[in-house]
């Protein structure tokens, strides 16, 4: 049996659960519950957050409390953090996912990420003429292909460090 066949079988089995509407007079939390997690570190823990900006591959998007449920791919960029207090807080990541939960909880989970204040804009200016160098080189095809990740990644860092 596919596995197309296998999932229709198995939602047919699944008790139906009556339709959740929201209407306005419905009380929503105004805060975001955010965790930001790394391999080796958790950066926010359930925190609350009034909006957090993403580089999703769709596009940039602001979440909010009560934002629609959904999983976003991040690409290379800038995560943006607005705290209760009014301040915000901004950290790079070399992408990850975010998932959007029922009851605006928001996760996001990426192997590397660092707050933006922790880079140099003239070391990441050096570092983009050594990839050029190296994509544009004679070297090969893997050297190549790594020194244009490597060109996406740091020209999306420059652009958030401006």
């Amino acid at each position: 049996m596919n596995s197309l066949k296998v999932a229709r079988v198995a939602l047919r089995a699944v008790r139906p659960t009556p339709a959740l509407r929201r209407g306005y007079a419905d009380v929503a939390p105004d805060k975001l519950r955010l965790t930001l997690a790394l391999p080796h570190q958790a950066m926010y823990k359930s925190q609350d957050v009034v909006q957090v900006n993403i580089p999703a591959e769709s596009g940039e998007m602001g979440i909010l409390a009560q934002h629609v449920p959904s999983i976003e791919q991040l690409k290379p960029g800038l995560v943006e953090i607005i705290e209760e207090a009014g301040g915000n807080k901004q950290f790079f990541l070399s992408g990850g996912f975010a998932t959007v939960q029922p009851g605006s909880v928001l996760s996001i989970n990426a192997v590397e990420g660092y707050p933006l204040e922790d880079f140099s804009a003239e070391n990441v200016r050096n570092q983009i003429s050594e990839a050029q160098k190296i994509a544009s080189g004679s070297g090969s095809e893997q050297d190549k292909a790594e020194a244009n990740i490597e060109l996406e990644v740091l020209e999306s860092l420059q652009a958030a460090l401006k």
